[in-house]
C-alpha cells in the first residue's frame, strides 16, 4: 500500500529571494548603514592602498620609460689601501671612444662653496656641491634649462654657473642674471636646470666649466663621475668593458652603476608597504564583517514572530536559511560597492594630485567583490542556521 506524500514545498526563485532578503534590510536603515559602513572601510582602504601603489609604479615606469635605461655612471671605488681612487683625466676620452657610445659626459668635485654673499660664512654651503662640468653633460642626461642657457665653448671658460634644480631653490633663486659668490669671486648664474631624476645629484649641484674650475678654483681635473649613453642592446657589452677601458692600470678601481636601476628597485620596494597597508585593510574588513554577524544574530532574534510565520505557512528551514543568508550577502555587498567606489575615488584624487596616472586595477575590484561576498557568506551561515533551527511553536509564542 503506497503512503501519500504532501505537496511539495514551492522553491523561491532568485529574484524572490533577493526581494525578501532586501525587505529585511529596509525594515532596519540605521543598523544596516552602520554595518555595511565597517565592510566599506575594509574595501576602500584595500583598494585605495593597491592603486594608490600601482598608480606610484605607473609612474615610475613611465618616467623609465621617457629617461631611458641606457645611462650608465662611472665613479672612482677605492685602492687596495682603502683610500679613494682617482679617475685618470684622460677617462671621458677613453669612453669617447668606445664604439656604442652616443655621449659621453664628465663631472668633477671642488673644494668651493656657493653663497649669495661673500658675508655668509663658508661653514654654511646649504649642502650644494660645486662641481665642474663638460658642456656634453645636458645632452647626456637629457635635461633641460628651464631659465637662461647652458653652457658652451665661450662661457665654460668664464666665472659662469649653471644651477640645478635643488640648489637654485636652495639659494632662493628664480631667474638668471644675478651673482653668487664661489672661490672667493663672483660668478654669473647664466641658466637653472629642471629636474633630473637619474642625476639627483646634479640637482643639487652648481655647475661651471671644466676650464673656469681649473682656472679659478683650484680644480685638478680628474673627473669624479662619467654619464654615458649607447645603444640599449649594447648596454651590458659598454659595462663590461668601462673598467678597464677608464683605468687601464686598476679597473678595480673603477665603479660602474645604472641609475635606473634605482627607479625600478623603488618601484618594487612598494610592494613591501602596500602588503602593511593591505593587512590594516584586511582587519578593517575582518571588524565589519563581525558586524555583518551580530547585525544578523540581533535580526534572528528580533524576527521569531516572523520566522515562526513563515514556518507555519509551509516555508522549510532550507528557505528560511536562504532569507538570512541573502540578507547577509546583501549588506555586505552594499558596503563592497560602495567601498569601491570611495576606494577608486582615493585613488584618482590622489593621483591626480600628484600628477600621477590613475590606476585601479581590475583584479583589486574583482577582489574586493569576492572579499565581501566570502565575508557575507561567513558572517551569515551562524544566523541563517539558527533561524532555521527554530521551531514554528516556539518562535511563534516568543515575545
Amino acid at each position: 500500500m503506497k503512503r501519500e506524500r504532501g505537496p511539495a514545498p514551492a522553491r523561491l526563485a532568485v529574484a524572490d529571494v533577493l526581494r525578501v532578503g532586501a525587505s529585511g534590510l529596509r525594515a532596519r536603515p540605521t543598523r544596516v548603514v552602520l554595518s555595511a559602513l565597517g565592510i566599506a572601510i575594509g574595501i576602500a582602504t584595500m583598494i585605495a592602498v593597491v592603486g594608490i601603489s600601482s598608480s606610484s609604479r605607473e609612474q615610475l615606469l613611465r618616467q623609465l620609460d621617457r629617461l631611458g635605461t641606457n645611462l650608465l655612471t662611472v665613479t672612482p671605488g677605492q685602492t687596495m689601501f682603502g683610500e679613494e681612487a682617482k679617475l685618470p683625466t684622460s677617462a671621458l676620452a677613453m669612453v669617447e671612444r668606445i664604439g656604442p657610445v652616443r655621449t659621453a659626459a664628465a663631472t668633477g668635485g671642488t673644494d668651493a662653496t656657493v653663497r649669495r654673499t661673500r658675508h655668509i660664512p663658508e661653514a654654511v654651503t646649504g649642502g650644494i656641491a660645486v662641481q665642474a662640468t663638460t658642456t656634453g653633460l645636458l645632452s647626456t642626461l637629457e635635461g633641460a634649462v628651464v631659465k637662461g642657457a647652458w653652457l658652451n665653448a665661450a662661457t665654460e671658460r668664464r666665472p659662469a654657473v649653471v644651477l640645478g634644480a635643488e640648489s637654485a631653490r636652495r639659494l632662493g633663486l628664480a631667474r638668471t642674471g644675478v651673482q653668487v659668490w664661489m672661490g672667493g669671486r663672483w660668478f654669473t648664474v647664466i641658466g637653472i636646470l629642471g629636474p633630473m631624476p637619474l642625476a639627483p645629484e646634479i640637482e643639487r649641484s652648481a655647475l661651471v666649466g671644466f676650464p673656469a674650475a681649473e682656472e679659478f678654483l683650484g680644480f685638478d681635473g680628474h673627473p669624479t663621475t662619467l654619464y654615458e649613453r649607447s645603444a640599449d642592446e649594447s648596454v651590458e657589452a659598454v659595462r663590461a668593458v668601462l673598467p678597464r677601458t677608464v683605468n687601464p692600470e686598476n679597473p678595480e678601481e673603477v665603479t660602474v652603476s645604472r641609475p635606473s636601476d634605482a627607479l625600478a628597485a623603488k618601484a618594487a620596494a612598494a610592494g613591501a608597504f602596500t602588503n602593511l597597508l593591505l593587512g590594516l585593510g584586511a582587519v578593517a574588513l575582518l571588524v565589519g564583517g563581525v558586524g555583518v554577524a551580530n547585525t544578523m544574530v540581533i535580526s534572528v532574534l528580533e524576527r521569531c514572530r516572523e520566522i515562526g510565520l513563515r514556518r507555519s505557512l509551509g516555508a522549510t528551514r532550507g528557505q528560511v536559511r536562504v532569507q538570512f543568508l541573502s540578507e547577509s550577502l546583501l549588506l555586505s555587498a552594499l558596503g563592497g560597492v560602495v567601498g569601491s567606489v570611495f576606494g577608486a575615488l582615493a585613488t584618482t584624487g590622489y593621483a591626480l594630485a600628484r600628477d600621477w596616472p590613475p590606476v585601479v586595477p581590475p583584479w583589486a575590484i574583482g577582489g574586493a567583490i569576492g572579499a565581501t561576498l566570502l565575508i557575507g557568506t561567513i558572517a551569515g551561515i551562524y544566523p541563517a542556521m539558527r533561524a532555521a533551527r527554530l521551531s514554528p511553536t516556539v518562535a511563534l509564542t516568543t515575545t
